[in-house]
């Protein structure tokens, strides 16, 4: 996790029970969700307690309560981050690609720099199947949402869908999203010759499905 990125607004997105504004609480945040990164990494998330990532983080249980005072919260906390930079990640290539559209691969480009997340981000990826809590179930379907609707407004701005309306565009955005995803999803639980090939076949996929 890259403690230095803790502009306010990817506090407020985390969820938590409050937005921390001063440094030093947030330098603490950063601490505790790495270390809670490292534990679900290493054993699972059973283990996962607010003593428990205090202490591994080196702060005390009293300056982590206010803003994740248990469990689901920690967890919550780590999805909402993977969730928040995947879409700030889209917001970026869009405003890319109005800038310069001849510069933005819509599909290997913005692929490559997802692979690049999901390479990241091991333990928020684990926790895709936990079912943490109903809100958390609610974010993931809102983040899904999310990403669908970037996508459509990502290959409009590309002319991938010059002449096709709306609401199919919508529907192949959607598709293409959910199609990736779970593509991705299978090839990093593959070993890592298995996950090149699959990778660039999604990418060909991709490319031939959008005429790209």
């Amino acid at each position: 996790m890259d403690t230095t990125d803790d502009t306010p607004q990817d506090w407020a997105a985390l969820g938590l029970r409050r937005t921390p504004t001063q440094q030093r609480s947030r330098q603490k945040l950063a601490q505790a969700i790495a270390a809670a990164e490292d534990i679900v990494l290493r054993e699972g998330v059973d283990v996962i307690t607010l003593p428990r990532v205090a202490a591994e983080a080196g702060v005390s249980v009293g300056a982590l309560y206010q803003y994740l005072p248990d469990r689901e919260a920690i967890l919550a906390a780590i999805v909402s981050r993977y969730h928040d930079r995947l879409e700030r990640l889209l917001d970026d290539a869009i405003e890319r690609l109005r800038s310069d559209p001849r510069g933005e691969d819509p599909v290997g480009g913005v692929l490559r720099a997802v692979v690049a997340v999901y390479q990241d981000e091991q333990s928020a990826r684990s926790l895709g199947t936990v079912a943490i809590s109903a809100e958390a179930d609610a974010a993931r379907r809102r983040h899904k949402r999310a990403m669908a609707d970037r996508v459509h407004t990502l290959l409009r701005e590309a002319g991938v869908l010059d002449g096709v309306d709306d609401e199919r565009g919508a529907a192949v955005a959607r598709v293409a999203f959910a199609s990736a995803d779970a593509v991705l999803h299978d090839a990093f639980a593959a070993p890592e010759p298995e996950r090149a090939v699959l990778l660039a076949e999604l990418e060909r996929a991709l490319r031939a499905s959008l005429g790209t």
